[in-house]
């Protein structure tokens, strides 16, 4: 019988193992990310639990939701949605990023469905979620409404669409651009281009026009004092986050 030859490479998966790694590692280049996280975490699963029913307190409390994050990179939101009884995809336009997901999914022992795809692809494969986590992703993409329009076509009706993104004023200017690429250097300079930022009330507009029905937005409020993340319900004037409903 002849024999079938690997085409794994064991340097190239040794590499993406440092870079699971360093993605991961809670003082490394991610660290800001992480420490955003149980923020947005705290709202995505009260929202989700509100809006399905579910009882945070109980083993597996998303069990039979089908929930897709676009943008996922490493992993971050896919891995706590997986743990709380999800069927998690985990989508992004970034090949590179997938290897680095699944490694760590496979490491925590998560049965996560990683792809390296787009909204748009996956709406005309008529893939289907119970909810859609969209987060700081719509003011890096080129034509937002027809993303979020793909967006609101992945869910079933009644599903949930959660969006994060950053307020477009001077402040905003001043803290995600000058502070956080220049000042702090917690992102790369060129991350974020201002003229893409996109207020509340223009996100909520186009979100109806994508056929979705906005419900509530908060503000991701940083306290340079005590070094944190809060949710705010009054302060949205730089990072802050959606939900709307897909009508039933």
């Amino acid at each position: 019988m002849p024999t079938t030859a690997s085409t794994v490479d064991p340097a190239e998966i040794a590499k993406f193992e440092a870079m699971a790694a360093e993605w991961w590692d809670l003082e490394g280049e991610f660290k800001p990310l992480h420490m955003l996280n149980p923020t947005r975490l705290d709202y995505i699963t009260g929202q989700i639990a509100a809006e399905f029913d579910r009882d945070l307190s109980a083993d597996a409390p998303f069990a039979d939701l089908r929930i897709l994050d676009i943008g996922c990179g490493g992993g971050l939101l896919c891995e706590p949605m997986a743990r709380l009884g999800a069927d998690v995809v985990g989508a992004d336009a970034a090949a590179g990023n997938i290897p680095v997901a699944q490694i760590h999914a496979e490491q925590s022992g998560l049965q996560i469905d990683y792809r390296h795809t787009t909204a748009e692809a996956m709406a005309a494969d008529g893939e289907q979620f119970d909810v859609v986590l969209n987060m700081e992703v719509v003011e890096h993409v080129a034509d937002p409404l027809s993303y979020l329009t793909a967006c609101r076509t992945l869910l079933r009706p009644g599903g949930l669409h959660i969006c994060s993104t950053i307020n477009r004023n001077p402040k905003s200017f001043a803290m995600a651009i000058v502070g956080a690429e220049y000042v702090m250097r917690w992102l790369p300079k060129g991350t974020h281009e201002w003229d893409k930022f996109i207020t509340p009330d223009e996100l909520f507009a186009l979100l109806e026009r994508a056929g979705l029905t906005p419900v509530d937005r908060k503000g991701f409020k940083f306290d340079f004092l005590g070094w944190s993340w809060s949710i705010s319900d009054n302060d949205l004037s730089v990072n802050y986050v959606t939900t709307s409903v897909k009508p039933s």
